[in-house]
């Protein structure tokens, strides 16, 4: 007879839903459309459009049933755009049979947006009710720059209420499941970006990110992002109750791609790039290339240092993310052309998290929580003792917040050169993504992790490494180490047995971030291929 305790551990196991197999299983989609939607990375899907095997009608049909499937499963979009998306498909379809050559190097791709990007005749509500039934006049700089390239813009996915949580949850579309495991969180704000493109119903997505909001549902989906430095892809065009153009004076927002791939990021961002700046006023003059001292086949280099990050120095990793960590620091070690090194973590990191979130809030929040209010709407679970009315910030102590960001960012600066300062000694730096492993609905709890390097303005991506193991449990075996702070004994509730059934990790994805200094975006890129190239080898048999 089972005790109580493994008859409750059974029960979570059997709630344990993986759907990701379904689009492939349920017999809605054609083996022709099976094909399109999963044997290609991106550049091979444009390859094949391009020498006229695929008619973009025909692959953005394709995207579009396989999106309606994976909505129907996680609820993942707001808007689908199916419609102006066939009709887009076909006017390129005739465009390449009248002239033999694609509209531009994306032609034919599908991609999704995050729903606070607008697209002109849809709503734009960033799951505040308040912001429903008004269309957008025009689209977003990004949209039109992804259209001008020839990708079509299939959907666009759910976020949270006001795009202000790490778990995507609204009033209005509801809350989107994790499609590899629905007892987890699928991350936020860009979740509904990480499930669509996790189950193969977009090719690439762009979000936003400000706390983590695409390196976090990256994490959770078990997918790939890029948070770039700001001014590398255009941001503007977003509603959702904010003073107008807050993120100049406060913490800006950046724009940036999930994909299923290095290789797939990569493909976007170095169209992307060297365009942004016809789009967006903000945006800067940029080229997808660079020096970068990887070791190539017949050319001679010297190695690429990567640093290993260990904390945040306000939250230690649990056992699994620190572990995890370790692994891949090993087989960097293993690598050749790469070496490894330890970062101290610079005191004035463990500032940076408090100096985000003070940032984020110069407004006081006063005219987002105008809008919430005005329909008499709640605030979602994660935002209920997170999110209220505060108070506007004067100048001088807005000024005195920047002072101690460029403070802080001095001190940071640092780690590059081992207190060198005299020429960089650290090409990228891997650190965990979260210092918890994905958790359960409505339990995501640090954001320092992410956070940081917005402040920063570091361009940071996110990698997967492996699943949970049986081995990760560590059942019986409790964190002996001094508790930081408030933030760690939060965090460290999500290892307590006493208030977490440790099971309900396994299977699910463990990441690691990968960060470089401002502005270079091109090697972070570089740096993600080489540790992602590393952690995919299989070890050698003895």
């Amino acid at each position: 007879m089972l005790s109580l305790a493994e008859s409750i551990t059974d029960a979570k196991q059997y709630q344990r839903v993986n759907v990701m197999d379904i689009p492939r299983t349920c017999g809605l989609l054609t083996n022709r459309e099976l094909e399109i939607t999963e044997n290609w990375d991106v550049r091979g899907l444009l390859r094949v459009i391009a020498e006229g095997r695929y008619k973009t009608e025909e692959v953005v049909g394709a995207f579009c049933k396989r999106a309606a499937i994976a909505h129907q499963l996680t609820r993942c979009l707001t808007e689908p755009l199916f419609d102006r998306a066939l009709k887009q498909a076909r006017d390129l379809d005739l465009h390449f049979q009248r002239s033999g050559k694609p509209v531009g190097p994306l032609h034919g791709l599908p991609v999704t947006v995050k729903d606070s990007f607008n697209v002109k005749g849809v709503d734009s509500t960033t799951g505040i009710a308040h912001l429903a039934f008004q269309p957008a006049t025009e689209n977003s700089p990004v949209v039109d720059l992804l259209e001008s390239l020839g990708a079509v813009v299939i959907a666009k996915t759910n976020v949270p209420q006001a795009v202000a949580a790490l778990d995507t949850c609204n009033n209005l579309f509801g809350r989107t499941l994790n499609p590899l495991n629905r007892q987890l969180t699928v991350g936020g704000s860009t979740g509904g970006e990480g499930a669509v493109i996790a189950m193969r119903g977009s090719m690439a997505g762009i979000g936003t990110d400000i706390g983590g909001s695409i390196r976090v549902p990256a994490m959770c989906n078990e997918i790939y992002g890029f948070k770039p430095s700001i001014g590398r892809v255009p941001y503007r065009g977003q509603e959702g109750g904010h003073i107008p153009a807050k993120g100049r004076i406060s913490l800006q927002f950046v724009a940036g791609p999930l994909a299923r791939s290095v290789a797939d990021l990569g493909a976007l961002m170095e169209h992307i790039v060297p365009r942004a700046e016809l789009f967006e006023e903000d945006c800067i003059p940029g080229r997808w290339q660079g020096e970068f001292p990887a070791r190539l086949p017949g050319a001679q280099s010297r190695n690429v240092t990567i640093g290993v990050l260990r904390s945040d120095g306000l939250v230690e990793p649990l056992p699994p993310i620190a572990r995890v960590l370790d692994e891949v620091a090993q087989t960097l070690r293993k690598t050749p052309g790469v070496e490894v090194v330890e970062i101290p973590v610079p005191p004035a990191l463990a500032k940076c998290q408090g100096l985000a979130g003070r940032l984020m809030g110069i407004d006081g929040r006063l005219p987002l929580m105008d809008l919430i209010e005005s329909t008499g709407e709640p605030l979602i679970p994660w935002l209920q003792s997170r999110m209220g009315r505060g108070r506007e910030l004067t100048a001088a102590q807005l000024g005195e917040l920047q002072a101690q960001r460029s403070a802080v960012e001095r001190e940071v600066l640092k780690m590059w050169t081992l207190n060198s300062g005299v020429e960089r000694r650290v090409d990228a730096i891997i650190h965990p993504v979260a210092p918890h492993p994905v958790p359960e609905i409505d339990r995501y709890n640090a954001l320092g992790y992410t956070s940081s390097f917005v402040l920063l303005d570091y361009p940071a991506g996110s990698i997967p490494v492996r699943r949970f193991q049986e081995s990760d449990l560590e059942l019986g075996k409790h964190m002996d180490a001094p508790v930081l702070g408030s933030w760690d004994k939060a965090n460290r509730l999500l290892w307590d047995e006493k208030t977490v059934d440790r099971r309900v990790y396994l299977d699910s994805p463990l990441s690691i971030q990968v960060i470089t200094p401002k502005q270079h975006d091109y090697e972070l890129f570089r740096a993600m291929e080489i540790i992602d190239r590393a952690v995919r080898v299989p070890p050698a048999k003895l």
